[in-house]
């Protein structure tokens, strides 16, 4: 048997609509106080729309206790979802806390660290080449003169 196949793209549609919709309604619908302010990053639905992971990142309060939160109100948030969608399924929610952007700064900030390192060490590398030369013993710099 053939597989169906579906609109293309339609799983992408789907996934920014719930983004959107699933952003208003946090703000607007969740008086949880272990809810800081929670930025949506993506949402990925499975190709049956029976789940979606939602990957969050918080600016503030713990992400582990929004997180518990999200999921607590999953059920609550897919059923408002279910009411402004025009979908035949609408997935179960679970909320992923996404660590990407702390990954990256942390990457970055080792870069910037290497980058230092290797410009103190041709810095200095340089000033050894000038004519110059290092007494390994004590560190004092004796200049080459009358050669």
């Amino acid at each position: 048997m053939a597989k169906k196949r579906g609109v293309p793209g339609r799983n992408l549609r789907i996934n920014d609509q719930i983004q959107r919709d699933l952003s208003e309604l946090i703000q607007r619908e969740v008086k949880d106080p272990r809810i800081g302010l929670v930025t949506l990053q993506s949402v990925e639905v499975t190709p049956d729309y029976a789940h979606a992971k939602v990957f969050y990142t918080t600016l503030t309060g713990d992400p582990k206790a929004t997180g518990e939160a999200l999921n607590e109100a999953a059920g609550y948030l897919r059923n408002l979802l279910f009411k402004r969608l025009h979908i035949h399924t609408v997935p179960t929610l679970h909320f992923h806390f996404d660590q990407s952007i702390e990954r990256a700064i942390e990457m970055s900030r080792l870069i910037d660290t290497a980058n230092a390192t290797r410009a103190k060490e041709d810095s200095e590398a340089a000033e050894g080449e000038d004519g110059d030369d290092v007494d390994s013993d004590d560190g004092s710099v004796n200049k080459d003169e009358g050669k």
